[in-house]
């Protein structure tokens, strides 16, 4: 359910802090465990009660439904043994919000008669039954989440997919960007897109030992001399690119050496000086500052430029909508809740 994948975005910002995972978000019935349409196992969830946690217009939402909403926001609950106490709060904070959310929803859809053809009902069904590993699983899931009951599970599948089509209605289609949105903003925003001068280049950093003695740093010269004379016989980006992965010494070996672009502001007096009198394909001399030796190979200057239009429409347009489907959620939340009766218990 892409719509309420995204939702959980919005809903548990300080839940996807402290855990560190993409938010997931399942619909859930008032008084019972919930089925998605394409569920994942981990929905799964220790034995609990029924007792209520909240009342929206009159509909019971239970601890179960907390649960398998926390279980959804934090999927590795089951590896973990359960959510981890210092998450928990916060877990729980957000899984509370969006089952109330989710119930307000799907109450207005009813409202507003929305229906969901029977055929649209019976693929659900034959993707959801698609996730479990043998038929006997299958049942153990709806003997342990409706009561034993296929219609239960249909009946849940359909406020899912209600709650999906709403929402797709009301949020995703009206947040589209359209081409012309884009541009505009573009054209009104030139300083976000502008390019500053840059440098890109690969290095071969040979790194004395700390606190290292009079012979140790002789002999760190002469590991430098022996690299930089193996640079110079390298005659293309891939050929110093796997000496550095073989003999470098900084962080930058396991990508071949390649800084990619760096701005000149970040780049060292020392290599900023060589850079600009360089071509591409050609090297630095040895370099010593801050306590390494080091070699460059200068590759490209990207000198200051505005970004096109084109270069970043599919990027801003994305932006764009997904701002554009978090106010429009936002938005949505705020008026179901303020004009519905919601309690915690």
């Amino acid at each position: 359910m892409k719509s309420l994948l995204a939702i959980c975005a919005v809903l548990l910002t300080s839940a996807v802090t402290m855990c560190g995972q993409v938010p997931m978000a399942s619909s859930h019935p008032p008084t019972a465990a919930a089925v998605a349409p394409k569920p994942n196992r981990s929905t799964f969830v220790p034995p609990v009660s029924d007792k209520p946690v909240a009342r929206v217009n009159g509909v019971v939402l239970t601890q179960r439904d907390l649960a398998r909403e926390e279980y959804a926001i934090f999927p590795y609950a089951k590896t973990h043994g359960g959510i981890p106490i210092g998450v928990e709060p916060n877990v729980r904070r957000g899984a509370m919000q969006m089952i109330i959310f989710e119930e307000l929803v799907y109450q207005e859809a009813k409202r507003r008669n929305f229906t969901i053809p029977p055929a649209r009902v019976d693929k659900a069904m034959v993707e959801f039954r698609k996730q479990f590993h043998s038929p006997d699983e299958y049942k153990a899931f709806l003997k342990q989440e409706c009561n034993g009951s296929e219609q239960v599970a249909r009946t849940r599948v359909i406020r899912s997919l209600t709650i999906d089509a709403f929402l797709k209605q009301e949020v995703d289609t009206k947040s589209v960007v359209s081409v012309a949105e884009a541009r505009a903003y573009y054209q009104k925003n030139f300083d976000n897109y502008r390019m500053p001068e840059s440098y890109s280049f690969q290095s071969i950093s040979i790194i004395p030992p700390d606190k290292s003695d009079a012979a140790q740093l002789k002999e760190a010269k002469k590991h430098a001399d022996d690299a930089y004379r193996q640079a110079k016989a390298t005659r293309s980006y891939d050929e110093f690119g796997l000496l550095a992965e073989k003999i470098s010494e900084d962080n930058y070996r396991v990508m071949m050496g390649d800084h990619k672009a760096v701005e000149v502001k970040n780049i060292p007096p020392p290599v900023l000086e060589q850079l600009k009198k360089m071509r591409p394909g050609q090297l630095t001399d040895l370099l010593s500052f801050d306590g390494i030796y080091t070699v460059v190979r200068m590759n490209r200057h990207n000198p200051p430029r505005l970004k096109s239009f084109d270069e970043v429409k599919d990027s801003l347009r994305q932006t764009m909508q997904q701002e554009k489907t978090e106010r429009l959620r936002s938005s949505l939340d705020k008026k179901l809740y303020s004009a519905g009766k919601v309690e915690t218990l």
